[in-house]
């Protein structure tokens, strides 16, 4: 069984490989649609969207360890 502090760990890095993911990813993707938006904008895109990853993401592993 995995504890809540492994838990946490597992979201924060998968949480953080995601967020790295996304941002090359806008960077790369943003101008195919022509939207031209500073890099500090990608990064604070992709800072919201990290908050909403690793909460989600440590609360489906909770509830699969529940479930186990």
């Amino acid at each position: 069984m995995q504890s809540r502090r492994q838990s946490l760990i597992e979201a924060i890095t998968n949480v953080v490989v995601g967020y790295a993911l996304a941002v090359l990813t806008q960077i790369v993707v943003f101008p195919w649609f022509g939207l031209q938006i500073p890099f500090r904008d990608n990064l604070a895109i992709g800072a919201l969207f990290v908050i909403i990853s690793l909460l989600r993401s440590y609360a489906l592993r909770r509830i699969f360890e529940r479930w186990r």
